[in-house]
């Protein structure tokens, strides 16, 4: 019993006992309550069409270990008299805990709108999918940069100094860093502009493939042989893009030859057939068929049409249809198609 009441740092041990013991049931306390509060709030959002009860949830399955230590541990120095240098030190602990907290919960907040917001756009309007990912970053740049410097005000740091200062090295860094910089405009500039979307297909040079994500540095395109391609925004920006996503219909435009031995009547002919064979075709806008020119080794006649859709797969199903139907047109008419030749005239020498 005496151990008990002796003292220490202004305190009997028995009540420094009393205060540990309270902060440790205080501490499983809070963790049982979180525990048990998330999962009845999942058993009544199970319920319900909203999306706030879940980030509510969301927010709460976040409280971090630290937080409800540091609340453990103020309730506990309630118990007992610390010394003025320990007793700020504790409230200094308690409010940064409380304030990294709050950025946490605010971090998830920007998270579960970033998600939910994706799931709408993505399926409704592909443009508002990338504004919102860019103004994510920006909200969590300025939650975390409010979090710093209440945590240095709350140090009895100078925060006016402070923002002096990194204002003047802000100019040096943003010249160190200008390539960095030119590529987060970069990708501002295709947020604004929208000169392409997510899931639009792009050919850039020789490159192909579908927007996968657009960063603040680089945008990531899916090609079609499956490798990721990860262009600089800049750079992308700078290059000559066309852009397939953003088409409405196709335009198509092929060539026919014939012999130079087909008759001028079935050649006359031949525009209204090829005419037929388009038109015979769904989703397509017949423009025009003409006799174009006398090619090296056959007369050509060229064809132009559109299909109503920009689906590539569609374009070949057509394009092969009237492949086929002009195949049989001129089986049945006697017209040959022409291929590569040559015709070699011998005279006898005279004598």
């Amino acid at each position: 019993m005496e151990f008990l009441t002796s003292t220490f740092l202004g305190n009997e041990i028995g009540r420094w006992l009393i205060a540990i013991g309270t902060g440790l049931v205080t501490h499983v306390t809070l963790r049982i309550v979180v525990g048990v509060v998330a999962g009845r709030l999942e058993k009544l959002t199970s319920r319900t069409s909203t999306s706030w009860d879940d980030l509510v949830i969301f927010m709460v399955r976040r409280t971090k270990f630290f937080f409800l230590f540091l609340l453990a541990v103020f309730v506990a120095a309630q118990l007992v008299v610390l010394p003025d240098r320990l007793l700020q030190i504790v409230q200094a602990a308690v409010v940064l805990g409380f304030l990294l907290q709050a950025g946490v919960w605010l971090n998830a907040a920007v998270t579960f709108w970033l998600e939910e917001s994706r799931k709408k756009d993505l399926a409704e309007d592909r443009s508002r999918a990338t504004t919102v990912g860019a103004m994510a970053f920006v909200v969590r740049l300025a939650v975390w940069s409010i979090v710093l410097l209440l945590g240095l005000d709350n140090l009895g740091i100078d925060v006016t100094a402070l923002i002096t200062g990194l204002g003047i090295g802000g100019i040096a860094i943003a010249l160190a860093v200008q390539n960095i910089l030119g590529d987060l405009f970069s990708s501002l500039s295709i947020i604004l502009d929208k000169p392409f979307l997510v899931g639009d297909f792009l050919i850039i040079d020789d490159l192909l493939g579908t927007v996968e994500t657009i960063g603040l540095k680089t945008t990531r395109i899916r090609s079609l042989s499956g490798e990721q391609l990860i262009f600089s925004n800049s750079d992308l920006l700078r290059s000559r893009i066309r852009n397939y996503g953003r088409m409405f219909q196709r335009r198509v435009l092929f060539s026919v030859g014939v012999t130079y031995q087909t008759p001028r009547a079935k050649l006359q002919k031949m525009p209204g057939i090829l005419r037929e064979a388009v038109e015979a075709q769904e989703k397509t806008r017949f423009d025009r068929a003409h006799f174009k020119a006398y090619g090296d080794f056959s007369l050509v006649f060229e064809v132009v049409y559109f299909v109503l859709e920009p689906d590539y797969n569609l374009y070949m199903d057509i394009q092969q249809a009237v492949n086929f139907a002009i195949h049989e047109r001129f089986e049945a008419e006697g017209i040959e198609f022409a291929y590569p030749t040559q015709t070699l005239y011998f005279a006898r020498a005279g004598r």
